[in-house]
């Protein structure tokens, strides 16, 4: 789970619902101060189990660089609604016309990012109409199904989702959890543990269901992207157990994509190494 430094977010951003021709989604929009040249619009999708805040680090120094940002909480995902029991609302295909949704209500072209997960839907997105977009940012996402060991984990997690309640569901992944990460999450001085759990518990046990298995099934789509004109940037931590990184050098290769490691970080480098990770976006942008 990501554990982004603060769910509040930066100054000068505002929380409000996006109204789309798909419903609403809860977003977190930072946009570029005055006196800065605004130089274009970016769309951030997070992964699994995530949500919009663990873009709030990026916020502030991507609009130093003149980019206004908008996180979003995907459908059942923490503050934007969802069906509970209904898995089939959160087909690939549904999440995709989401997001395309969302960009026709941003009203200009767009700079898409997916974290993960969302890397995953960003591309079903960019696949079924690349008009919106001026880029497509792959973080920590791979080019299909991710580890074996990763996909044992969310099996875990679907199962008990299965027969538990969300709620019982976060108690046994807290008895669970390492020491050591606990030990961080205190040492950072947050009400860390209150505001992760208010975010579980605002995801529907659906969509992580359903996501989840899409995570564990993904077929290959790099050639299928890469014969789209659009730039490509393929994002990552210097280590990461759910892509490992050759697959994703691998895949930055195949896509014919800019390729950045973020030294120091791991699945999450917009949370590990913010600012190296702002900096990245805003040459990738720049760039196109």
């Amino acid at each position: 789970m990501s554990r982004p430094p603060t769910f509040v977010p930066p100054a000068g951003a505002r929380a409000y619902r996006l109204r789309t021709a798909r419903g609403e989604f809860a977003v977190v929009d930072a946009p570029v101060p005055a006196g800065v040249e605004p130089r274009g619009t970016a769309l951030l999708l997070p992964g699994f189990t995530g949500s919009k805040e663990d873009f709030n680090p990026l916020h502030e120094p991507l609009a130093a660089r003149g980019y206004r940002t908008v996180a979003v909480d995907g459908r059942g995902q923490f503050e934007s609604a969802g069906p509970a029991e209904d898995a089939s609302a959160y087909a690939r295909e549904e999440l995709a016309r989401d997001v395309l949704a969302q960009a026709e209500a941003l009203g200009t072209p767009l700079h898409l990012l997916g974290h993960s997960l969302g890397g995953q839907i960003a591309r079903a997105a960019v696949l079924r109409d690349r008009s919106p977009f001026r880029s497509l940012t792959l973080m920590s996402s791979g080019p299909a199904q991710i580890a074996v060991p990763q996909q044992q984990r969310v099996k875990l997690l679907r199962d008990a989702l299965g027969v538990m309640t969300m709620a019982e569901v976060w108690e046994a992944m807290q008895a669970m959890e390492a020491p050591e990460e606990t030990d961080a999450g205190l040492d950072a001085g947050l009400d860390d543990r209150a505001d992760l759990r208010r975010r579980w518990l605002g995801n529907s046990p659906a969509q992580l269901i359903a996501t989840g298995l899409q995570l564990c099934t993904e077929p290959d789509r790099v050639a299928e992207l890469a014969a789209l004109a659009l730039p490509f940037h393929v994002v990552s931590g210097a280590r990461d157990d759910t892509w490992p990184v050759p697959l994703l050098d691998d895949m930055a290769v195949r896509l014919g994509a800019r390729r950045t490691v973020i030294e120091g970080a791991e699945h999450s480098p917009n949370c590990d190494r913010p600012l190296p990770t702002a900096r990245a976006l805003a040459d990738f942008w720049d760039g196109c």
